[in-house]
Parts: C-alpha cells; structure tokens; sequence
C-alpha cells in the first residue's frame, strides 16, 4: 500500500533506496491512529521566541477566542469582515480529527474547495491525502486540516495580509480548541504569516520551529508540488522529518 502510495508520488526508486521506513512493515490499519501522546520534542527548535499573533478585532476578537466549535463554525458561516466575503460560495471551515495531534494549515480554498466547502478536496487534496498516508497520518482519524482564509480569493491569487489578518482570529481558535502538538505549515504564504518571515521555503524546511510554544514544521504546498514535480524529493524528505519528530518524546 505504501509502496503504492510513494509510486504515486513519483518517488518510489527513492523509496527503495533511501528511505529506512521502507524496510519495516506498514502498521495494521488499528494502529493507524496510534500517534506518540506526548508532545513533539522542542529540541533543535530554531525559533526560541514564540510568534506572538494576537487575536485581531473580528468578530469581537475576544468572543471568537472563546468559541466552542459549533459557534466557531457559526460565526465563520455568517463573517463579513473582509472583501472575500461576497465572491464566495461556501466558507472552508475545516475538516478532520478535532483531537487532531497534527494539524496542517494552507493557504486558502480553490475553486472545488469554494464550491464543496471543504479543504483540499481537488488534484492538491488528492496528494496531500498520499502524502499523509505514507507517514500513517489520515485526516479522518489524526490529522486537522483549515487554511489561513476561510474563503477562496478570486482566481485563486493569494490572499492579502489583511484578509489573513481579518480571518486569524478563526484559525487561532481552532488552534486551541485541536491542540495539536505539531503544526505543519504548506507553503509560502502560510509559513510566512504564521512565522512573521520573508524567509524562502527552501530555508524554513527541514527545521523545527515555535508558535505560541507549539512545534511548527514547513514544507512545500501540494499545488506547488502539481506544477514543480521535481521538488516531490523534497517533500518527501519532509514527510520522513515529520515522522521522526512524531516519534520523538
């Protein structure tokens, strides 16, 4: 299944010769939601001093922060605080296992997210499904998945920083409310808001980083992997560094 799964990704030579995970069985489908319990290991972070976001004035700002999910979800239903709002079709609250140990944060939604209502859902979601089953993640059962915006920017551009600003209050509250003890940050514009840099991709990766005292990791966006095949290498460096540091205690 695994082998399949990497074949997929186009890595499956790296698979056989590079990867120590391919040498131990894949786990029974029980023990796919058996992730460590204890919270990743800070050691190494390169970023000591926690990203400081505080909660912006949306949606009362302090009400948000207070929300359980069902308001939560309610009041993103209903927010009109940015200009995303009116070109929408549906808001993309988020999906997957809200005890999640791992939660991955995009961009915003596309086209197929807008209209289903749901994150990575088209070609991006179907790879990033394959990536996370290579690592036994799986976002029904360990995996919380939300983007920096609740609603798709028109063609699919990337969203400004006050649409992100205005729509951080939300994705703050899911933060907490999953406490994840890894966060898992999918490409540029995630990485550099919720890091506060300018810093490249290929800089961040393959280091453990801090928000407000969680673990971040960043690794490559699947649309980004679609139209640039040849970093799929990369990534699945990346993928065998998050495992190793849900294995860490």
């Amino acid at each position: 299944m695994q082998e399949n799964i990497v074949k997929e990704l186009g890595l499956s030579p790296l698979w056989r010769k590079k990867s120590t995970l391919a040498e131990t069985p894949p786990p029974p489908a029980a023990a796919v939601a058996e992730v460590p319990s204890k919270a990743v290991s800070k050691r190494n972070v390169v970023n000591q001093s926690p990203v400081q976001s505080p909660v912006a004035d949306v949606s009362g700002g302090i009400r948000v922060a207070k929300m359980n999910w069902q308001q939560l979800r309610g009041a993103v239903e209903e927010c009109q605080q940015c200009p995303l709002c009116p070109t929408r079709i549906k808001t993309v609250f988020g999906v997957g296992d809200r005890q999640a140990t791992v939660m991955i944060i995009g961009e915003g939604p596309g086209e197929e997210e807008d209209q289903r209502g749901e994150p990575f859902v088209g070609r991006a979601g179907k790879l990033l499904d394959m990536m996370l089953h290579a690592i036994q993640l799986d976002r029904k059962r360990n995996v919380y998945i939300s983007n920096m915006v609740k609603c798709r920017p028109p063609g699919n551009r990337n969203p400004t920083r006050e649409e992100i600003e205005q729509c951080l209050p939300y994705l703050q509250r899911q933060i907490a409310l999953v406490e994840p003890h890894l966060l898992v940050a999918l490409g540029k514009v995630a990485a550099a808001h919720l890091l506060n840099t300018e810093t490249s991709i290929a800089q961040l990766r393959q280091k453990v980083h801090d928000y407000n005292n969680i673990p971040l990791v960043v690794t490559y966006h699947p649309a980004y992997l679609l139209r640039s095949p040849q970093e799929k290498r990369k990534s699945w460096e990346d993928l065998k560094f998050i495992r190793r540091l849900l294995k860490e205690h």
